[in-house]
């Protein structure tokens, strides 16, 4: 199945790098304080499937503030407080880069043996971080990828993020490559809905703990656990 297909594209956390991981712990830190402000109802490992996971990060603070009935001004750019969803967004940020540089990230071993059999193709990077060059650098990957369209790509142009398709669209482009002649793989319902909503010919879920139902929901073709699966 995997060979009908001309180029492939690959969300990075959750999908090549366990890099969730490390967001999951910034946001948890960040969200920690944040709550503890406002007296509310701390902070649970399921508000970053149902709020954060996916999203580009200033969208995922403003959908789980309204989620605990918080509202907060949008603030200005170079905010690092926590009163405002800008200075939370980049806190958050703050923190995953102290953590990414103290700990460093390996990718996933069965991500890497798929990457090794597609060694030659067309491949890129779709994600909603700002952070994906220095995570595929750290990981030794960055040399892999023809294109990245990450979240600072996705401000430059103008590009909605997930669950909107733009990001998607526009990586294959860069590709040059026509999304039905595409493979998307994909770990959040976010990711998946956009690849679907691209119309790309084989959307695979990558089941990291979303769950393999809400990922056929969301329009992936095929759910794995790990790429490794796909490794022929």
């Amino acid at each position: 199945m995997i060979d009908d297909y001309d180029a492939f594209l690959f969300d990075l956390d959750g999908v090549i790098t366990p890099t969730v991981d490390l967001h999951m712990r910034a946001w948890h830190e960040t969200f920690d304080d944040v709550f503890a402000r406002h007296g509310a109802e701390p902070y649970r490992q399921s508000d970053y499937y149902r709020s954060l996971d996916g999203r580009p990060r200033f969208d995922g603070v403003a959908t789980l503030l309204a989620a605990r009935g918080i509202s907060l001004p949008v603030g200005e750019a170079d905010d690092d407080g926590l009163d405002s969803v800008t200075g939370i967004g980049n806190r958050k940020n703050r923190v995953f880069t102290e953590v990414l540089e103290r700990d460093g990230i390996s990718a996933y071993p069965g991500s890497v043996r798929l990457l090794d059999q597609l060694a030659g193709r067309p491949l890129a990077i779709v994600s909603s971080s700002r952070n994906a060059d220095a995570v595929l650098r750290a990981a030794g990957l960055r040399d892999r990828f023809a294109v990245v369209v990450d979240g600072s790509v996705a401000e430059r142009e103008g590009l909605p993020g997930k669950p909107a398709p733009d990001t998607f669209v526009r990586a294959a482009e860069l590709l040059d490559c026509a999304p039905e002649r595409a493979a998307a793989f994909e770990d959040a319902v976010s990711g998946v809905a956009a690849a679907h909503a691209g119309a790309f010919g084989w959307v695979v879920g990558v089941d990291r703990g979303t769950g393999a139902e809400a990922l056929r929901e969301a329009g992936a073709d095929v759910v794995v656990r790990d790429l490794e699966e796909l490794v022929r």
